[in-house]
């Protein structure tokens, strides 16, 4: 059986025609990713990443995640976006949920995460928890002035220092930048930081699967290789056109429902935790799909504790929405419900049963009422969470990614819309070179 297997059955009802319309232009957006001659392929260094990875880069890798497992009780990952989320994502899926909670081993240090917001209780209460603690950092930014993660870098670096003192604190910052340019990469080579180089040809929402996310990976203590060779497999399964590809049949259902009129995607999971692979989702396809006035809205539940508040909505709503379900067939731990002689909750008709049997009813049932209430429904069935499958997953989900843009008819590789904000922040802040914008911004908000 598949690592993954892809069911559109209960969506192609709903835009059959639409559906078929798509085949010409799927087999041309796959043929520009893989050619490298579609809108943005400057950007497709992600296309062949996996099966390029040397081995020797594994190695140095898992070599600096050793160091750093070694020496540090807690290590931050300091980044915003894909800088973050991918590792986060990875990170979340495949650790006990408790873990939190625990305090931290030998050699197992807990991977904390700060500068993907500007939050200033969290960080206060962060320095707080690494107060006279053993830690370190790895920072991930390609020019090293993004605002969230500089900020967060500036504090946490001098805590370190001042703690571990800055000579010994040398060995446990690690920079992951570029190659050749920018403020991080000039801090790291005159400090003698170890450092790691984010691609020019990758984007930083489908960085996962180089430094930027391999290495908080591997310091948490999972195997980056087998989630390279599951990377690599789905890269082969998916790179012809036709109907044995899932990557190709995802886009083109996707679009198919789209041009229906069915504007929002919601990514569905029964198993919490993949609640960071859907944020990690959602960046992916918005930041790849929302622009040009053309987008499907990408939206995530977790179920079944959403069901309890969006359930309704989703039922009987407006119907503009459709479903993508992953659901995991296998759960890694065993756990029955028990038979109860008072039985006052009415429950003893499911004793004996594995908490995922109910589970899977769960999402049986709610897939038939959300199908017969007018909600589209794609299945994503995935064996078990481990470091190969997500490798899968998240290579799935990328090159569908580039075939549902081109279908989309925009760019899925740039972002210029994200720098609309920052213009703002930056006139708000008076940031030296923005006088005339500060000018600007500040007659706007006296009216």
């Amino acid at each position: 059986m598949k690592s993954i297997e892809l069911n559109i059955n209960d969506a192609l009802y709903f835009a059959e025609k639409q559906y078929v319309a798509t085949e010409g232009e799927a087999v041309e957006a796959i043929t520009k990713l893989e050619k490298g001659t579609g809108l943005g392929s400057d950007y497709i260094g992600w296309v062949n990443l996996a099966s390029e990875t040397p081995a020797s880069l594994v190695e140095q890798i898992n070599a600096t995640a050793a160091r750093l497992r070694e020496a540090c009780e807690y290590v931050v990952c300091i980044g915003i976006g894909g800088s973050y989320l991918g590792a986060k994502a990875v990170n979340t899926a495949l650790s006990d949920s408790f873990a939190d909670y625990y305090a931290p081993a030998p050699k197992s240090p807990k991977v904390l995460y700060a500068g993907q917001n500007i939050g200033e209780d969290y960080m206060a209460e962060l320095q707080n928890l690494l107060k006279d603690k053993k830690f370190g950092i790895i920072v991930i930014s390609k020019s090293g002035t993004t605002t969230e993660p500089a900020i967060a870098f500036r504090i946490l670096r001098d805590q370190l220092e001042a703690q571990a003192g800055k000579e010994a604190a040398k060995d446990l910052i690690v920079a992951i930048t570029d190659a050749n340019k920018g403020a991080l990469r000039t801090m790291a080579d005159q400090e003698g930081w170890q450092t790691y180089v984010i691609p020019d040809n990758v984007g930083g929402r489908f960085s996962v699967l180089t430094p930027v996310g391999l290495l908080p990976i591997a310091v948490a203590g999972h195997d980056i290789a087998r989630l390279l060779a599951g990377a690599a497999d789905m890269e082969k399964e998916t790179a012809h056109p036709g109907p044995d590809n899932i990557s190709e049949v995802y886009a083109r259902m996707r679009n198919a429902l789209y041009r229906s009129g069915k504007k929002i995607e919601l990514l569905v999971n029964y198993n919490p935790k993949l609640h960071f692979f859907s944020e990690w989702w959602k960046q992916l396809y918005g930041e790849s799909e929302g622009k040009d006035g053309k987008g499907i809205f990408p939206a995530s539940v977790d179920n079944t504790t959403d069901l309890h508040s969006m359930g309704q909505w989703i039922q009987e709503g407006e119907r503009t929405i459709f479903e993508t379900v992953i659901s995991v067939k296998k759960p890694a731990l065993s756990v029955r419900v028990p038979e109860n002689a008072a039985n006052l909750d009415g429950i003893n008709y499911l004793a004996g049963k594995n908490v995922d049997e109910v589970n899977k009813m769960a999402e049986l049932g709610t897939k038939i009422a959300h199908v017969e209430g007018g909600v589209p429904n794609m299945r994503i069935e995935i064996s078990k969470l481990d470091e190969y499958v997500l490798g899968q997953l998240i290579y799935f989900f990328e090159k569908a990614c580039g075939i549902s843009g081109y279908l989309l008819g925009v760019n899925p590789f740039n972002q210029p819309g994200v720098e609309a904000y920052k213009k703002n922040m930056f006139a708000l802040l008076e940031k030296p070179g923005y006088e005339t914008e500060t000018a600007a911004i500040k007659t706007k908000i006296q009216g």
